[in-house]
């Protein structure tokens, strides 16, 4: 069955041809296409960092929890196994997102530990250099019998 043209659009068609416009559309799609494009990567880019960031702070948060509860009772081991949550949380939800991870283990205060991470963002432009920087800090967890101080 073949299709039908209205004659709508045949008269249109055949207007623009006569006024001398039947190549207006293709530049304009050439100067619109990279425009299109670049939306489309900064788009992809953004959600990129993001995740990442979001990546970054979990492990922080997760690192740092680790630290609170185990710090009382093991004065220097709390460390690393801060080290190996960090390091598991970014395995699992991010490890092609969150690149080259600097895991540091904070400890400011005599009662207070926490984690920071700095880390790469992949990018979709050649040349552009994303970092995600993520700390989570809190108090040392001490269990007390009722009673005690």
């Amino acid at each position: 069955m073949p299709v039908r043209v209205s004659r709508w659009v045949r008269r249109r068609v055949e207007a623009a041809s006569a006024r001398g416009e039947s190549g207006v559309t293709a530049i304009e799609f050439v100067f619109l296409t990279p425009i299109l494009f670049f939306m489309i990567f900064a788009t992809v880019q953004f959600a990129l960092y993001f995740f990442a960031d979001h990546v970054a702070q979990a492990a922080a948060q997760a690192g740092a929890r680790k630290a609170r509860a185990t710090a009382h009772d093991q004065p220097g081991g709390w460390r690393g196994e801060a080290q190996n949550v960090v390091d598991s949380y970014i395995r699992q939800l991010g490890p092609q997102l969150v690149l080259a991870p600097d895991v540091r283990t904070l400890q400011p205060e005599q009662d207070t530990v926490g984690v920071e991470i700095t880390a790469r963002v992949p990018t979709v432009f050649p040349g552009l250099d994303l970092t995600v920087h993520a700390q989570s800090v809190g108090p040392v967890e001490r269990f007390v019998q009722e009673g005690e101080n």
